[in-house]
Order: structure tokens, then C-alpha cells, then sequence
């Protein structure tokens, strides 16, 4: 996210909810007709702590740090917006991601902890960011999710792509096996996110465009079942 502009990335969520879709949507009907995301983040998450302990930590240069800080804030991003949009239009599936989003907060947290890096998050409440460019992005997407339960899934499928391609970028920086390790957990939960919501925004006569992956990753993701936890 650090390398999109907050302009590009609502420009592309404006894009994808024109496309599509003549009738009226409604929560309900909604909910009635979603497959839930149905893996165990809980679960997940304690078997990934478990499984992190056992890797020894590395000398970490300030590129890695400053990656699990962004991390750390960008998972909190995707949070409280889901947590948001869920009191707003009372979807199930967005309080089951939210659970994850928090499953994933907390695998950074343990890096920041290992590597003695003060959280940004620190007592910060829902929808409070450190980094100015996350809050005013959180501010905007808000706002779009609040429009209608299209814009909500569509707002959600595009924080995933960019999730996605975030932790590609960090990962690329890093070779702390640790980071590695955690990076491609959460890897793992943003593309079955990212299923998750694809697959319900075209249940309803919509179609995703994606803005940030390549066709062929973008497919690759698409065409093959949800992924389980290690």
C-alpha cells in the first residue's frame, strides 16, 4: 500500500462497483446467499505462534523493520474496516474475516516483540492509525463501504489484492526465515480472503476486475479451492 495513492485506489473500487449489477441489494439477501468463510483463524493462529517459536530470529536491518511496522498497521486497517462494514450491513462473513485480520495482527505483533520494535498500534482504538497514509485511507474506504453492500465486498476484495502484493513486496526484502514464515501464512489467508469475496460479489451479477494483481496471478488465485492453515 505504501506505493499506491489513496486517489488510484478508490478510483479503482469506483471503477469496479459501475460494472455490473441492476438490481437492488440488500444485506439479507446477501447473507442468505453467501458461502461463510469457514476456516479456524483462532486455530491457525495458535498453531503458526506454536510453529514461529521454533524458528530461530535473525539480525533484522532497518528495511525488514520498517516492513513489519507497516504490516502491523495495514492488518489493523483491514480489521477495523471489516469490523465496520459488519456492524453496518450485519454480514457474517465480514465478522469471520475480521477474526482472522486479527489472527494476522497478532503474528506481527510477535515479530515486533522478538525483534524489541515498539508497536505502532500500541493502545490505539479502532480505526486510529500512526501512519497518516493508512488513516486517511481508512477514512475513505469508510465511507465507500458504507455506500452500498456491493461497494462494502468490493472495498474488501481490493484491500486484499493490495494486502497481497504488500506482502509479495516485503518478502522479496526479507530473508529471515522467521518473517518468511509469518509472511507466507498471512499470504495464504489474503488470497482465500480474497476468494472469499470474489466469489460473493459475483453471486451477485458482478464482476471483479483486479487492479494491483497481474491477470495471471489474479486467475491463478481465482481458479483454485480456499487454502488450509499449516
Amino acid at each position: 500500500m505504501k506505493t499506491i495513492s489513496l486517489a488510484v485506489f478508490l478510483s479503482s473500487i469506483m471503477m469496479i462497483s459501475a460494472i455490473g449489477c441492476d438490481k437492488t441489494i440488500t444485506g439479507s439477501t446477501l447473507d442468505d446467499s453467501m458461502e461463510q468463510y469457514s476456516n479456524n483463524p483462532e486455530q491457525d493462529g495458535a498453531l503458526m505462534l506454536v510453529s514461529l517459536d521454533e524458528i530461530a530470529s535473525d539480525s533484522l536491518s532497518i528495511e525488514e523493520g520498517n516492513g513489519l511496522l507497516y504490516m502491523r498497521e495495514e492488518e489493523k486497517l483491514a480489521r477495523d474496516v471489516y469490523t465496520e462494514l459488519y456492524v453496518k450491513w450485519n454480514l457474517r462473513p465480514f465478522s469471520n474475516i475480521t477474526r482472522s485480520e486479527q489472527m494476522h495482527m497478532n503474528a506481527i505483533l510477535s515479530l515486533l516483540t522478538r525483534y524489541s520494535l515498539q508497536d505502532p498500534v500500541d493502545v490505539n482504538g479502532a480505526g486510529v492509525f500512526k501512519n497518516e497514509g493508512l488513516q486517511n485511507l481508512y477514512n475513505a474506504l469508510i465511507v465507500e463501504g458504507n455506500k452500498s453492500v456491493v461497494d462494502a465486498l468490493n472495498v474488501g476484495a481490493t484491500i486484499e489484492e493490495v494486502d497481497i502484493v504488500d506482502l509479495q513486496k516485503h518478502l522479496r526484502e526479507t530473508d529471515n526465515q522467521d518473517i518468511t514464515f509469518v509472511y507466507d501464512n498471512l499470504l495464504r489467508g489474503s488470497r482465500n480472503h480474497l476468494r472469499a469475496f470474489v466469489k460473493n460479489i459475483k453471486a451477485q451479477g458482478v464482476t471483479y476486475v483486479p487492479q494491483y494483481l497481474t491477470a495471471a496471478e489474479y486467475e491463478q488465485i481465482i481458479s483454485t479451492p480456499m487454502e488450509r492453515g499449516r
